[in-house]
């Protein structure tokens, strides 16, 4: 996906969830292990959002075991460096056509 498409893809995910009541922490945090696509907290909860999108395949098995491992690295690399103790979660929007898929806990 080109970097104008997964811009788009982050700005529709990041509307998605103002609208549902999270706060924008952070966008695209990069980290030597990888990137963190939006971090948001709601109720107490710092969410690490990872954001596919796709037309004419099903951008969720963009998502694989490989990504989860640098996506787990770099929260941890996140809360050290910002040496916060917050409850997590990893979740991911999936953007295809029309329609956006907000999946929580997408590491259990």
């Amino acid at each position: 996906m080109s970097r104008k498409k997964g811009d788009l893809a982050e700005d529709i995910a990041c509307e998605f969830l103002i609208k549902n009541g999270f706060r924008i922490v952070d966008r695209n945090f990069y980290s030597k292990f990888g990137e963190i696509d939006i971090i948001a907290i709601k109720n107490s909860i710092l969410h690490f959002v990872e954001v596919k999108s796709g037309k004419n395949f099903e951008p969720i098995y963009a998502i694989t075991p490989k990504k989860l491992q640098r996506i787990l690295k770099s929260v941890d690399y996140f809360l050290l460096k910002r040496d916060l103790d917050l409850e997590i979660q990893i979740d991911a929007i999936i953007i295809k056509n029309d329609s956006i898929e907000f999946l929580e806990n997408i590491t259990l």
